[in-house]
């Protein structure tokens, strides 16, 4: 690809970093958008500026929403007593869309073995402890999967939370989750059924 143009280039390689997306294929990407109509690309231009400029992370669980708090957070008609935490937006997403789930959400942003073991300093665990502090959270739901990765960061939080909010239950799925699952894949009557079945973290 060296004789390629060097904007095209610098294109192909913003491409691949997206996920799902390697070398091959951000080069046809790059090639298809070529091929579109100016208006069209230009379009897709403003839209991503829009996205930068008018989304923003919820204060309070870390969702992608264009309000601050988002409109879970803000629904005075959920459950404020439970608080489901899961691993990124592709599984709340998921849970939220199977419509058996009437609390509030709280995103990690990934496992221990993702973060390299910085979790217990990261951002997103002082807004967690901010947001358990308030004291109208009674049980923490931990939605993280059934990875030997999930199992590690649900082991760290169960330490971390029974010491600092001992009055808080603990529980996470039930494993009606196949071993090696992820939240995001799974289908929702498996969800709901490892919900409503969740279990005491001991």
């Amino acid at each position: 690809m060296r004789h390629l143009p060097e904007p095209f280039l610098a294109l192909v390689d913003q491409l691949s970093r997206l996920p799902g997306l390697g070398p091959k294929s951000a080069l046809r990407c790059a090639l298809a958008l070529l091929r579109w109509p100016e208006g069209e690309t230009r379009r897709l231009g403003t839209n991503l500026l829009a996205l930068r400029d008018s989304l923003r992370l919820c204060s309070r669980c870390n969702a992608v929403t264009d309000t601050d708090p988002c409109p879970i957070c803000s629904d005075p008609s959920r459950a404020g007593d439970t608080l489901c935490l899961v691993v990124d937006w592709d599984s709340l997403l998921t849970l939220e869309d199977g419509a058996f789930y009437s609390g509030q959400f709280f995103i990690l942003g990934g496992l221990l073995a993702s973060r390299e073991q910085s979790a217990p300093d990261s951002p997103e665990l002082e807004t967690l402890d901010a947001r358990l502090a308030e004291n109208e959270v009674r049980e923490v739901i931990l939605a993280l999967g059934a990875t030997v990765e999930a199992d590690a960061t649900a082991s760290f939080l169960r330490n971390r939370l029974a010491a600092r909010f001992p009055h808080i239950r603990i529980t996470r799925l039930a494993q009606g989750i196949p071993l090696g699952g992820e939240v995001k894949f799974m289908d929702k009557e498996t969800l709901r059924q490892s919900l409503r079945y969740r279990q005491d973290l001991e």
